[in-house]
């Protein structure tokens, strides 16, 4: 994951994101385990979904749709990434939830709408 920064650049810069995260343990004067234990830690699962054409999916409106409908269900308890792979032809679908059967869930949601649309 690329944590973008983007008073200072467009790309992920692994230097730059350790110099912000040293500023912010100075300015809360908290140790990094301290702040990290702001972070809820949930299951994660990823699947990924070989496809023709992977790049189809960023302007899929049934696939953003399904998106913003399962980040709504979340309610801000997770996070949804689906994206192409940089390197081979898939549709990476990855969800962060509450328990490992919502991710299962969104998941399979996630998975059926995008093999529907680009298949």
């Amino acid at each position: 994951m690329d944590l973008l920064i983007t008073d200072h650049g467009t790309t992920g810069d692994g230097m730059l994101s350790a110099v912000q995260l040293a500023n912010i343990v100075v300015e809360k004067g908290q140790s990094l385990a301290e702040l990290a234990k702001e972070m809820p830690k949930y299951p994660q699962l990823l699947k990924n979904l070989r496809v023709e054409d992977k790049m189809a999916m960023m302007t899929n409106v049934k696939i953003l749709e399904e998106i913003v409908n399962i980040e709504a269900e979340m309610n801000g308890k997770g996070r949804v990434l689906v994206r192409p792979s940089g390197t081979e032809p898939l549709v990476r679908v990855m969800v962060e939830a509450q328990t490992e059967n919502l991710c299962e869930s969104y998941v399979s949601r996630l998975l059926e709408v995008v093999e529907k649309e680009m298949k």
